[in-house]
């Protein structure tokens, strides 16, 4: 039997992310989210939700663009402490001897050790409550070498994202393989 929960924001996996941003003094700047995802495939695009009260939020909106960098299991800690501290008052790339570099294609920074990122051009903002989110279409993903797969495609067992348990407010790495996507239903 289940057990009513309540509406909460309660639901597994979601990201940890690292968005880059510059601010009006071309400042680079990088804020832990986890509310975000891919909400659409022609065009490319991924959104992130953030409150009005983050200097990421301002930043977004001054530029129209921001970066994801995916950080690997081996900098959590470092993912955790863009989360905790503002970019107002701290330079964060600085803090947590991460290295920003500027992106090709938008006008925002990313993390140079963080093995995944994705270049993003904001197209859509959406209020929604206590958050906004931004639609941002890709315009570019880069990847390190090493985290490539045979096809060229980043492998989720190379990259180690790190996933945030909402609500219970915990980091987990990604668990084992199950199978292909849309195969291994063919035998069920």
């Amino acid at each position: 039997m289940k057990k009513s929960l309540g509406a909460k924001t309660l639901v597994f996996p979601t990201p940890v992310w690292l968005v880059g941003t510059y601010d009006k003094n071309s400042k680079p700047n990088i804020m832990t989210a986890a509310w975000g995802g891919i909400c659409c495939s022609k065009p490319p695009c991924v959104s992130v939700s953030l409150r009005k009260a983050t200097y990421t939020y301002g930043n977004i909106m001054e530029r129209r663009a921001y970066t994801i960098s995916v950080p690997s299991e081996a900098y959590a800690d470092k993912a955790d402490y863009a989360g905790i501290v503002s970019g107002k008052d701290t330079d964060k790339f600085a803090a947590a001897g991460l290295t920003p570099v500027e992106s090709e294609f938008v006008e925002a920074p990313y993390v140079k050790e963080f093995p995944l990122v994705l270049e993003c051009k904001v197209i859509h903002v959406n209020e929604i409550g206590l958050h906004t989110q931004f639609i941002g279409e890709v315009m570019d993903v880069k990847a390190e070498e090493a985290v490539l797969n045979e096809k060229g495609l980043p492998d989720i067992s190379k990259v180690r994202p790190v996933i945030f348990g909402p609500e219970i407010r915990t980091y987990h790495g990604i668990g084992k393989y199950l199978g292909q996507a849309f195969d291994i239903g063919r035998k069920a």
